[in-house]
């Protein structure tokens, strides 16, 4: 498996072909358990990724049972399974990342679309900003603090590699003044910002302070689409505690509409980029 590889997104797709191919061989989930004399609820849970491993031998027995005789279906199944059994690289990072962690979707994501209110997004910061941002929060050891930068700054690397994502962001005013860390942490993160901004696959949009009323008037959120159309879209919420995860069509749907109906309130990319750089030199004329 490939580091640009989700174990828990392969695990996901897998899930999808053994339910569409149960339900087009006309048998329930109670009938395929019975059959095998599974215990109660087997298939569910392979179905709906509660299992995280499944035996080569078990999805032998479901594919002969489904009459999957193709061998490169069969054997593209294998590898979904077996790649699922792998862990990314964000697994070195146990105190930062829970099971279900932003890294594994994020990596095989084609487009991803965030709106954020009160900072900088994840992907778009520097190691000075997000270092200070995160001492700003409960306390935490300096060790902890840059395992943490240490993290966010991998995750950036889907921006910039080989068929990178594509990451349109719609970012509040009032986060470009908010003062985390000194006048020149925020000088930096801002002329980053900037430079980001003129990447081709990356779009960044303003919402401007004067915008009143407007549909982002609720928490900040990531939608995160995939290129394979068996990966549904998922949304992600951050979270005081670990983040929140909607895979429901309705929730995604919903979030979707604000995000078009928040990038209509916001500044355009090229009107967004000179509000950025606006800040950027006011920043710099009072220092």
């Amino acid at each position: 498996m490939s580091p640009s590889s989700s174990p828990t997104l392969r695990l996901r797709r897998l899930a999808t072909m053994l339910r569409q191919a149960r339900e087009a061989s006309d048998y329930t989930a109670t009938q395929v358990g019975n059959k095998f004399k599974w215990s109660s609820g087997k298939v569910s849970k392979m179905e709906t990724t509660e299992t995280k491993r499944i035996k080569p031998d078990d999805l032998d027995k479901l594919m002969d049972l489904y009459e999957i005789k193709d061998p490169n279906r069969r054997s593209a199944m294998h590898a979904l399974a077996k790649d699922a059994r792998q862990r990314g690289w964000w697994s070195k990072y146990k105190e930062v990342f829970t099971d279900r962690a932003l890294p594994d979707f994020e990596t095989e994501a084609s487009v991803i679309r965030t709106f954020e209110t009160q900072m900088v997004p994840g992907l778009l910061q520097t190691p000075a900003y997000a270092g200070d941002l995160l001492q700003g929060g409960r306390l935490a050891s300096p060790a902890i603090i840059t395992k943490k930068v240490e993290a966010r700054m991998a995750r950036r690397e889907i921006l910039v590699r080989h068929n990178p994502a594509r990451f349109r962001a719609v970012i509040e005013e009032s986060a470009l003044h908010k003062r985390i860390g000194s006048k020149g942490v925020l000088r930096e993160q801002l002329a980053h910002l900037h430079h980001m901004a003129q990447l081709p696959n990356i779009d960044i949009q303003v919402l401007p302070a004067e915008a009143g009323s407007h549909a982002g008037l609720c928490a900040p959120f990531t939608i995160l689409d995939f290129p394979d159309p068996l990966d549904l879209p998922i949304v992600y919420i951050d979270t005081a505690s670990n983040g929140l995860f909607l895979e429901d069509h309705d929730e995604v749907e919903a979030h979707s509409a604000t995000f078009s109906d928040i990038q209509g309130s916001a500044l355009s990319t090229v009107r967004s980029a000179d509000l950025i750089t606006s800040v950027l030199k006011s920043l710099e004329s009072s220092s």
